[in-house]
């Protein structure tokens, strides 16, 4: 009869073995490692029972893996996009700075270099605070105020124009505020914009003007920043019936270069009509887009709508699924196409 246990070793032979054992549980290991290993095993009780225990540790963390959440993975993915553009916009600007004002001028000469200091401090307290006036007499002047449908003139409590009248392909946005919404009423929205004049677009969602001004953000998305990109899907999604709006956000979907941006209009398409066009950008997303949070989002839409009877199974789609099925990088969404055929009828041979 086989002895139950092997006969624990002398110290000394683990030495070079026992701190490798988690990397051969793990499958980290090369063949011939992987045999030096084994034959240890024949002959040390020990390292048997170190194996075991790592052996219990991969299972346990295997049980328990889940996969990332996407839209954290997209958000910080954008987050450190937007943070990476700002480095370089920064890195850009000190260039120039020291193009234009080298340290050569000032360290070498240091009596010049205080005359110099003192001559630009003087001139910015004279004519500074006289600049200042200047520019906010002139922005109280131009500022107007779109309530509804219509703009402020340049005069306070002057004639109104319409929001048809400004350049908007100008236009930057200066802030986005939203006020919260009372009684199941649309929040009041509030765009801040610098054209030829600043003006500020005010009113709810429903209201023609609000919702023209967040689609030219959606539309125009290379010049607004990713957060009044973000507020705008968000705000639009109580009109993604409109066939305007809701084409606004089957081109973001395609066009935006934030992946949270795109994720976020994936999102507000949820119940618009009609469901060829939403299903034929979910497929784009699906097959195009190289953010996996994004096509993770993509995958779960289709399968939402398939469960409430929405997709309509055509050769497109069953083609589009079963490649997605073999050659998606993410094992979810090749999982999640393989169930999304089998719910659009009869078993498919794959």
């Amino acid at each position: 009869m086989q002895q139950e246990q092997r006969e624990i070793m002398p110290e000394g032979t683990c030495s070079g073995f026992e701190e490798r054992w988690t990397l051969f549980a793990a499958g980290e290991l090369d063949a011939s490692e992987v045999a030096e290993m084994k034959s240890h095993l024949v002959e040390c009780g020990r390292c048997n029972q170190t194996l075991a225990q790592e052996n219990a540790l991969v299972a346990l963390l295997s049980s328990n893996r889940r996969e990332p959440d996407a839209a954290l993975l997209a958000g910080c993915r954008a987050s450190l996009e937007d943070a990476l553009d700002r480095e370089e916009e920064h890195g850009w600007l000190r260039r120039v700075v020291g193009a234009l004002m080298p340290t050569s001028w000032i360290s070498p000469a240091p009596a010049w270099s205080a005359a110099l200091l003192l001559l630009i401090g003087f001139s910015v307290g004279m004519l500074g605070p006289r600049l200042l006036q200047h520019r906010a007499a002139t922005n109280t002047a131009q500022t107007g105020t779109i309530y509804g449908a219509s703009v402020e003139g340049a005069i306070p409590n002057g004639p109104a124009i319409p929001l048809s009248s400004i350049d908007m392909h100008t236009a930057q946005v200066a802030g986005i505020n939203v006020s919260p919404s009372v009684e199941n009423e649309p929040p009041q929205v509030e765009v801040h914009l610098n054209a030829q004049q600043p003006f500020t677009v005010q009113g709810t969602v429903n209201n023609d003007d609000v919702k023209s001004v967040l689609m030219f953000i959606l539309r125009n998305n290379q010049r607004f920043d990713a957060d009044a990109r973000m507020n705008a899907v968000e705000l639009l999604r109580a009109r993604n019936k409109d066939a305007d709006v809701r084409s606004a956000l089957c081109q973001t979907v395609h066009t935006d270069h934030n992946a949270a941006v795109r994720l976020k209009a994936l999102e507000a398409l949820d119940g618009a009509e009609p469901q060829d066009i939403i299903q034929q950008t979910l497929l784009d997303a699906l097959v195009d887009d190289q953010n996996p949070g994004v096509r993770v989002e993509a995958i779960n839409a289709l399968r939402a709508m398939a469960a409430k009877g929405q997709v309509a199974s055509d050769d497109h789609l069953l083609s589009v699924l079963r490649e997605r099925m073999h050659k998606d990088p993410s094992t979810y969404i090749r999982l999640q196409s393989a169930a999304a055929i089998q719910d659009l009828g009869p078993r498919q041979k794959f």
